[in-house]
């Protein structure tokens, strides 16, 4: 894993259990919705916009590949 300066991970690897009752599986997706409705609520507009750029990129790069010569 490469670090950063400040000597920490770039990205962390995230495991899920396998061994998790369905109980608990339950309320950790529920923690997980939750926050993602919280982050909606706060951010709704960017989000929308970043996608919305995203989708612009992928579809310049298609448009690219589609009028590029073969080499």
């Amino acid at each position: 894993m490469t670090k950063t300066i400040t000597g920490l991970p770039l990205t962390i690897a995230l495991q899920i259990p396998t061994y998790w009752t369905p109980e608990q599986a339950l309320a950790v997706f529920e923690i997980i919705d939750e926050l993602r409705d919280a982050i909606w609520h706060g951010y709704s507009l960017q989000i929308q916009e970043q996608y919305r750029d995203q989708l612009q990129r992928s579809d310049q790069r298609v448009d690219n590949n589609l009028t590029d010569p073969p080499s």
